[in-house]
């Protein structure tokens, strides 16, 4: 069950990395290596990187039926 935090997250359309990490419950480094590998999916706006969250729960739900 998310707690909270999570949950609140969940309901916005884009994250940052760092919250993806918490997310996911990983380092915020890995989550960037994670990018750089393009495992988690991003956008660009200017200088941020912002993973959008529909993209985060369908990553998810590939990951859980496997």
């Amino acid at each position: 069950m998310a707690n909270e935090h999570e949950t609140t997250q969940l309901t916005r359309r884009v994250v940052t990395v760092g919250e993806a990490a918490v997310i996911l419950r990983i380092s915020r480094g890995a989550a960037y290596e994670a990018v750089k590998r393009s495992e988690i999916p991003t956008i660009r706006i200017g200088r941020r990187l912002l993973v959008p969250t529909a993209a985060l729960e369908r990553m998810l739900a590939g990951n859980a039926a496997a």
